[in-house]
Formats: C-alpha cells, sequence, structure tokens
C-alpha cells in the first residue's frame, strides 16, 4: 500500500488545527498507510519511492515539510493550509505552491476568488479551495432559547493578533450599551467588550456562559477560514462576521462591513430587533449546511480525490520578477513569521525544542534502519 505523509497538527484537541490532522488521518487511512508527522518538529521517517506528501509548511527551517519537500522519491506533493490573501501571512508559501501538484487551501469564497487578481495569480491554476469542518459531538447544541428582542448579546472568540482586527471590535463594543459584547479568548485586551479569558468551550460552566449570547461576532481582516464560524453554526449561535472572515454568500451567516463602524452597528442594532422567526431561519439553515457541506468526510474526499487525480502533475510556476520581489519582501518584517517578528520568534523557538527532543528518537530510528539493511544483505 502506498504511503500518505501528512505533516499537521494532531493532538487530541477537539478544535483546529490538531482536528484537522487527526481526523484527515483517521479517514484517510482507509485508503492509504499514514504516516503522521509533527508541524513544528524533524520528519519521523524518510519516503520510499511512490509515496504521497500532503501537509502544512512551516515558517521555520528544519520541520518536516521542509525537509522532506525536494525529496526525489515523492510521486506527490500536496500543500493543504490556510489561505487569506494577505502577502505578509503566506508569502512564505511560495516556493512550495509554485512546485506543488495542488494546493488545498483551506479558505473562504471570497479570498479563493480574488487570488487571479494580485500578487500570487501565479498561485491559480494550481489552487482547489477546500473548507472546514466541525465534529458535532464536539460542539453539541446550547440549552437555550434566543432572547428576546433587545436583550440579545454578541460574543467574539479568539486570541488578539492583528489579523482578527480587535481594535474595529473595540470600536463596535463601546459604541453598544455596556455588556452587549462579550470575549473569550486571550491577549492584550478589548475594550468596551465583557472578558471572559481563555476557557474549555467543552466545559459545563463554559458551555453555561456560551448559552447567555445568542450570536457569534468576529470581524477579522485578513482571516482564512476562522473554525469558531463552524462551531458557533454548531451551538446554535448564529454567526456575524466581516467578508475578510472568510465566510460570504452563506444562508445563515450574516455579514458585516469591514473597518465601518456606522455600517456595522446597523447591521447589529437590525439584529438585535429582528423577530425571533428570522433568527431561526439562520439557525435551521447553519444545520443543514453542517450536516452537507461542512463535515470531515467531505473535506478527506477532496484531498483524496485531488491525490488520486493530480499527482506527478507539477511544472513550477514562473514568477514575474518584480511579484517575486514583493513576495519576498512580504516575508520579512512586517511578517509575522519574520524572525524580527515575536510570532516568528516563538514559532523559531518552538521548533528548535522540538528538534532538541526528536534527537535521541532520529538516532534511534536511524540505527534500526542501518540494522535492517544489513540483516537483507
Amino acid at each position: 500500500m502506498t504511503r500518505l505523509h501528512l505533516v499537521y497538527p494532531h493532538g487530541e484537541g477537539i478544535r483546529t488545527p490538531d482536528a484537522i490532522g487527526r481526523q484527515l488521518a483517521q479517514r484517510l487511512s482507509k485508503t492509504w498507510d499514514v504516516v503522521l508527522h509533527d508541524w513544528d518538529a524533524p520528519p519521523r521517517t524518510r519516503p520510499e519511492r511512490g509515496d504521497v506528501l500532503v501537509g502544512h509548511p512551516h515558517p521555520s527551517p528544519g520541520t518536516a515539510l521542509r525537509r522532506l519537500w525536494k525529496d526525489p522519491r515523492w510521486s506527490g506533493r500536496f500543500v493543504l493550509c490556510p489561505y487569506a490573501g494577505e502577502l505578509h501571512q503566506v508569502a512564505y508559501l511560495d516556493p512550495f505552491v509554485r512546485t506543488a501538484d495542488a494546493y488545498l487551501a483551506i479558505t473562504g469564497r471570497a479570498w479563493f476568488q480574488s487570488v487571479a487578481f494580485g500578487e500570487l495569480r501565479h498561485w491559480a491554476p494550481r489552487m482547489i479551495h477546500v473548507d472546514l469542518a466541525v465534529d458535532r459531538g464536539d460542539f453539541p447544541p446550547l440549552e437555550r432559547e434566543l432572547a428576546p428582542a433587545g436583550r440579545r448579546r454578541f460574543l467574539y472568540i479568539g486570541h488578539t493578533g492583528w489579523y482578527k482586527n480587535t481594535g474595529y471590535l473595540s470600536a463596535i463594543a463601546q459604541a453598544l450599551p455596556a455588556g452587549q459584547v462579550g470575549w473569550m479568548g486571550n491577549g492584550d485586551g478589548i475594550p468596551g467588550t465583557v472578558a471572559h479569558g481563555a476557557r474549555d468551550t467543552a466545559a459545563p460552566d463554559t458551555r453555561e456562559l456560551l448559552a447567555t449570547y445568542d450570536f457569534l461576532l468576529t470581524v477579522g481582516r485578513a482571516d482564512a477560514n476562522p473554525t469558531t464560524v463552524l462551531e458557533a453554526m454548531s451551538w446554535g449561535l448564529v454567526p456575524v462576521c466581516t467578508p475578510t472572515s472568510g465566510y460570504v454568500d452563506e444562508p445563515g451567516v450574516v455579514n458585516v462591513p469591514l473597518d465601518d463602524v456606522a455600517g456595522a452597528l446597523a447591521v447589529l442594532r437590525r439584529l438585535q430587533l429582528a423577530p425571533v422567526e428570522e433568527l431561526e431561519s439562520y439557525r435551521a439553515a447553519n444545520e443543514a449546511r453542517l450536516r452537507q457541506h461542512f463535515t470531515w468526510d467531505r473535506l478527506a474526499g477532496q484531498v483524496q480525490a485531488a491525490v488520486e487525480e493530480l499527482s506527478g502533475t507539477a511544472a513550477q510556476s514562473p514568477v514575474p520578477p518584480v511579484s517575486r520581489a514583493v513576495l519576498r519582501a512580504a516575508t520579512v518584517t512586517p511578517s509575522p513569521y519574520s524572525s524580527l517578528a515575536e510570532t516568528g520568534k516563538r514559532l523559531a523557538l518552538d521548533v528548535t525544542y522540538n528538534r532538541a527532543r526528536a534527537v535521541p528518537g532520529l538516532l534511534r530510528d536511524r540505527l534500526a534502519a542501518r540494522r535492517d539493511r544489513r540483516s537483507r544483505s
């Protein structure tokens, strides 16, 4: 059986990114012998001729997919990771996408449709749009009715990284009555919100807290496809988000404009007074989408189809010199993954720790492989 090497976080957590690696490995193992590699550590093993590589490039050198990518024994190489059309987030992916058989881009419809018109248009021919998923059992519906008009509340779940645009969220919250907007997550603080801190959303007390809200509110400016939107759908909260949070033209998702406080407030005040029947229609639409579209079986099927149909089809895409210079500049400051930025420093430190921890195991595996070769000779 052909081996498929999957480079993605795959811990036991129910939330992404760990859920992506774990859920995909479980399903793809019905077709291939799946070898899981940690995202931020050296590879566990090397490929055999004819193996397939699927995974998420890490910004730091020495990590699994970076070390494995140029091995000539692959029969297919596929990038699988989030995409938001903001160069500082994704420019480091360029050497991988240009030489991949396909880029399975976890992204929203608006982001995907814009690729052909920007500096990354040379990616467009090999990009395939894929959506995230949730396991409904991990995010069961909350036991509550929608609040009556005028008493409804909005909740943001997430951190305060720049692309989450929490300054805009703060401006919205401060323009609404006190207590209408809550925040569950960690970071530097979001004035105007009721801060609940980082919490385990499966814990009973957290579910009781979630049940005091009616809407999820997220206003990212360069957010690929946040899973919190799907989690909210599963709980029965109505998602409200900017188009640059990855979800547009969804029947159960309400969009607010980007960086337009007055426009956003008009939408939120309308929802505050909307008939319960309208909000119930959003919830019903989201139930249907979770059953039919945002499923792990569908995502795994998209990955499997790409591997089966496109392996070995890569031809390196030429990049105009100007675009190449722009992309190279975008990977340095102010890129969040630059070695000069805090996120880049933290990721590099994690990689250094994981590399040191992996050394004994790698040496043991190499000695075992050498003994095995000698015994066969």
